[in-house]
């Protein structure tokens, strides 16, 4: 008789040493969470005006220029808000009259929502795909398309894409180009890319860089930023809160133009001089491959389990979507959770019999291993 997943009891052994695996909110490192234990004195509880927090946020603002090998010019923008506020502020502030959006997921889905709904900008171009895969974008006059709308790694599917569109070079030359605008909430930290393939490649840190959400971060090309100004110049309508230009001048001074959370400013910077010190973003997304790796390897070897996303130069390094047959994946989830091993359930809108496993740079490999080998045990025992 199948045990019921509650009553499963995985050895001590077999479990990971930290049982977190959700994809956002992610993993916090306990190095980070005593940093900013260590700073609950002379950080937390005082003013973001002020150069304590400021100076934090410019190492902030500096460890992402060094990690990610930004080129002189290139602004390091940060507002309150996550990328979904980001979208907003996008719509009022980098979108001129059209955008392009590659649709193969619901992060992606929601920013062409966006801008299809706000009054001021066209109906967007929208190129879908099934969820598993990724479109390509087309290349359009600039007086078309002015913002192509690409993901670097949609969460809620697990699939991954490469920012080099050759397609899009004519359209990001002249004396008017086009932008190219990356989310890249679930990959910016453990994704390698080249600032020369993008103009606007944003995120929140709740996910890669191990924080918490509410904050996001915005690297804009010189392209980019003079888009910004000009539109600002041109007196369209924003509200303040999602004003780029208004968050670029704040920036420049190391503030955000609202109280932004302090603790998630620190523990962005804890995670991001982590990197560094390991050796920047290749080491970092390293981390992520090994992890994802395991997981997909062992899931290739099982005949219960297999990739979700079928073409592997689509599997996404730090989100693995893992369909299951013959067993409930519901089922290994909840005994999980109650082994304390949390946060592998699927995504709620993709309706599959299918667990969703984190591989930021924050989980140790070795702990995903361990939990494909407490799958086995449970799968075992259902």
């Amino acid at each position: 008789m199948s045990a019921s997943p509650s009553s499963i009891s995985i050895p001590a052994e077999l479990r990971p040493a930290d049982g977190r695996f959700g994809s956002g909110p992610s993993k916090v490192r306990p190095e980070a969470v005593k940093a900013l234990a260590a700073r609950a004195h002379d950080y937390m509880g005082t003013s973001h005006r002020r150069t304590g927090v400021r100076s934090v946020v410019g190492r902030l603002r500096a460890a992402m220029a060094e990690l990610f090998g930004l080129d002189e010019g290139w602004e390091v923008v940060l507002g309150n808000g996550g990328s979904t506020g980001f979208w907003d502020a996008a719509a009022f502030s980098m979108i001129e009259r059209r955008a392009q959006h590659l649709a193969f997921g619901e992060f992606s889905e929601k920013f062409s929502a966006v801008t299809a709904a706000a009054p001021h900008l066209e109906d967007p171009a929208v190129i879908a795909s099934p969820y598993g895969s990724h479109p390509v974008p087309e290349s359009a006059d600039p007086a078309e398309i002015d913002v192509y709308a690409l993901t670097h790694n949609e969460t809620s599917t697990g699939v991954a894409m490469h920012l080099n569109q050759p397609q899009l070079d004519g359209a990001r030359s002249g004396t008017t180009p086009a932008l190219v605008m990356v989310d890249a909430t679930s990959a910016a930290g453990a994704m390698t890319w080249d600032p020369a393939d993008v103009d606007c490649y944003y995120f929140a840190p709740q996910k890669a860089f191990a924080a918490d959400g509410g904050l996001f971060i915005a690297l804009c090309s010189p392209t980019a930023a003079d888009r910004i100004e000009r539109i600002d110049s041109e007196g369209r309508y924003k509200p303040a809160t999602l004003d780029l230009a208004i968050a670029v001048r704040n920036s420049r001074q190391d503030q955000t133009y609202n109280t932004p959370a302090l603790a998630t400013i620190l523990l962005t910077l804890e995670t991001a001089e982590w990197m560094l010190d390991g050796g920047g973003l290749a080491w970092a997304a390293s981390r992520s491959a090994a992890s994802s790796g395991a997981v997909y390897g062992w899931a290739a070897a099982r005949d219960f389990a297999s990739p979700f996303v079928t073409v592997s130069a689509m599997r996404s390094p730090v989100v693995c979507t893992i369909d299951f047959e013959g067993v409930s994946a519901d089922d290994i989830a909840a005994a999980l959770r109650a082994n304390d091993i949390v946060d592998t359930e699927g995504y709620r809108r993709l309706g599959r019999n299918q667990l969703r496993i984190a591989a930021f740079p924050a989980i140790e490999p070795s702990d995903a291993e361990a939990l494909t080998a407490c799958i086995d045990y449970i799968v075992e025992r259902l």
